[in-house]
């Protein structure tokens, strides 16, 4: 990306909390080079409210919801409360966030064994345990506390119903400043390794045509209730008898977005930059027609035979696939070194 921009600001060394993650580094970039707007991306700063209300202060557009929105759904406890007030359909689980152990057993038992503890302020899969039964809760709530401090800095958790053998679908939304929400279909990303997404399709091979009106539906009322704006997703876990539960959602835009952007024939960053500047949607929700299907798959840099850990390097030699319905995202070439940093 900073080879193709037309120019370009260094922010920091290669640690990410020290460029990346440094919010008055990247604003002195924006300010400096005059730029009065800042896309998020999907990592990092891309869900933090901080930095969406900073940006706020300093007038320039954060590409993405406001920063009180982010601030209430990036909250799993209170996005999900926000969902049972909506009427969106929600897993069983805990009303209140959790810090003490013997207080959250209790709670897991009335539940019902097995359960998930989640970090409140959780995602990419950090903070996330699965007790199967009540000895082994102590252990795994105190594990996933764990993490989510080092990850998250704050080891708030909640829990919930652990659906065993669920489908991962989500629902792409768009709305803009002027009350128009549309859902642009779904995601099947069930395809999954410690809980990150390796594979995302789209439509999904196991809703049916019903399941996928009302998933639509609920993630349209899901997005108004809250006065959402700009890209989002609402996640939904499916049962295999077919019953969906919202699961929390994302504000930002996702890696999986091309998969819904080549089924749609919609450019949802374009989308996102217009909503940004005050625009109207470009199309309504009868304009969305899903033509196709559409997969997308996450090549890492991993060594199988080592648990998948990171093998940073050079990329000795490199052949994209290319023609009709192809298409790559990716910031690699043949000689790039992957960092070891991200």
């Amino acid at each position: 990306h900073a080879k193709l921009a037309d120019e370009a600001v260094c922010i920091g060394p290669a640690r990410p909390t020290d460029s990346y993650l440094a919010m008055e580094q990247i604003l002195s970039a924006a300010v400096v080079t005059g730029a009065d707007a800042i896309h998020p991306g999907f990592g990092f700063l891309s869900e933090n409210s901080q930095f969406a209300k900073l940006c706020e202060a300093c007038h320039i557009t954060f590409i993405g919801p406001d920063s009180d929105i982010i601030a209430r759904l990036g909250n799993k406890a209170v996005a999900r409360q926000t969902m049972v007030d909506a009427g969106v359909p929600v897993i069983p689980g805990c009303q209140k966030a959790l810090t003490d152990v013997k207080e959250a057993l209790e709670i897991a038992k009335g539940i019902g064994f097995p359960v998930i503890v989640k970090a409140v302020l959780g995602g990419g899969g950090k903070g996330m345990r699965v007790a199967a039964n009540e000895d082994e809760f102590e252990f795994q709530f105190n594990m996933a506390q764990r993490e989510s401090a080092n990850a998250f800095g704050d080891d708030t958790m909640y829990i919930e119903r652990f659906v065993e053998n669920p489908r991962h679908v989500e629902i792409q939304i768009m709305a803009d400043s002027h009350g128009n929400v549309v859902a642009l279909g779904e995601r099947d990303c069930s395809v999954q390794r410690n809980h990150q997404k390796l594979i995302e399709e789209s439509p999904s091979p196991a809703i049916d045509e019903e399941t996928r009106r009302k998933m639509n539906e609920y993630a349209v009322l899901a997005a108004k209730t809250v006065g959402y704006t700009n890209a989002g997703t609402i996640e939904f876990i499916v049962d295999p008898k077919g019953n969906f539960y919202f699961m929390e959602m994302n504000t930002r835009i996702q890696v999986e977005h091309g998969v819904t952007e080549m089924v749609t024939g919609t450019d949802l960053i374009i989308e996102q930059i217009r909503v940004a500047m005050g625009e109207e949607l470009s199309f309504k929700q009868e304009d969305i027609r899903i033509k196709g299907h559409a997969i997308e798959c996450r090549i890492n840099a991993e060594i199988p035979e080592k648990n998948f850990m990171p093998s940073p390097g050079v990329v000795q030699h490199m052949h994209l696939p290319a023609g009709n319905g192809v298409r790559v995202d990716t910031a690699l070439y043949t000689g790039y070194k992957i960092p070891s940093e991200y």
